[in-house]
């Protein structure tokens, strides 16, 4: 959906600097609804700045970089290595316990993932090497953002760990993004552009990570790396409402095949605070 209004009419940067403001803003507003938690900036800065920095700023950033200078079907693949990321850097922190049948679902889920991919082609050359290493950087940063924040969140509310966090990003992609965002071309912009870029900032950023905060807190980080199987589903369905794609047999099939290995990741034997 973001190729609907990048670049031709925003580009990459500025439209990152648009989601990180939106999150900021909106968390802001919804924040005192769900917490009054009271949390001292100063002792957890450290632990804010890190998680900005690879949750948010690099996360995004590496991103959209990334998947400007390569095939768009090498961005899908590359990043359904993020869950496999989640697991090392849980298992490396103590976060998070492994069980067989936890391996077997993400091997089930990224083989429903690719399956879905399948039209794509991937192509790995030099031509476009930077974008993919890239790709690679942002699911790396993402799994650590994951696995790093749930330190905060046994403390914290989740949504009040969001909002600080992106009001640190804020500041940290404000030097990439503000000259792109200011210059946009928004009067160009048709009602389905408006609409796309409200969809964007409001489901894909901002009730996302929302939602993700939240299921760290009551089902760990490696549940929430597994859902990213679940993006071909997503995509499929919404390409099947707009007309641009149809749901088939196979699609089907392949759905059941990630929604099988997401469970399988998220049994465990017992919870881990």
């Amino acid at each position: 959906m973001a190729n609907w209004i990048m670049p031709q009419f925003i580009g990459a940067y500025g439209f990152i600097l648009l989601r990180v403001t939106a999150a900021a803003i909106l968390l802001t507003i919804v924040n005192p609804f769900f917490s009054k938690d009271k949390l001292d900036f100063k002792a957890n800065f450290k632990d804010l700045l890190i998680c900005s920095f690879f949750g948010v700023a690099a996360n995004m950033l590496m991103f959209f970089k990334g998947l400007s200078i390569t095939h768009e079907i090498n961005g899908a693949v590359l990043m359904l290595f993020s869950p496999v990321f989640v697991f090392v850097f849980g298992l490396f922190m103590k976060s998070e316990r492994l069980y067989w049948w936890n391996i077997f679902g993400i091997a089930i889920a990224a083989f429903g993932a690719l399956l879905f991919l399948g039209k794509g082609s991937f192509q790995f050359d030099s031509s476009v090497i930077k974008g993919d290493i890239l790709i690679v950087l942002n699911a790396v940063s993402y799994a650590f953002y994951l696995v790093y924040v749930r330190k905060l969140m046994r403390k914290h509310h989740p949504i009040t760990i969001t909002k600080y966090t992106f009001y640190i990003g804020f500041f940290l992609v404000l030097p990439f993004g503000f000259t792109e965002a200011i210059s946009a071309n928004y009067a160009a912009m048709l009602g389905v552009h408006w609409f796309t870029l409200f969809f964007i900032l409001v489901f894909t950023t901002f009730l996302t990570y929302v939602l993700n905060a939240l299921a760290i807190k009551q089902g760990g980080s490696s549940i929430v790396g597994a859902y990213i199987y679940l993006q071909p589903v997503l995509a499929a369905g919404i390409a099947h409402f707009s007309g641009a794609d149809k749901v088939t047999i196979a699609k089907v099939f392949f759905a059941a095949i990630i929604f099988l290995g997401v469970y399988l990741v998220s049994i465990k034997k017992h919870a881990r605070n």
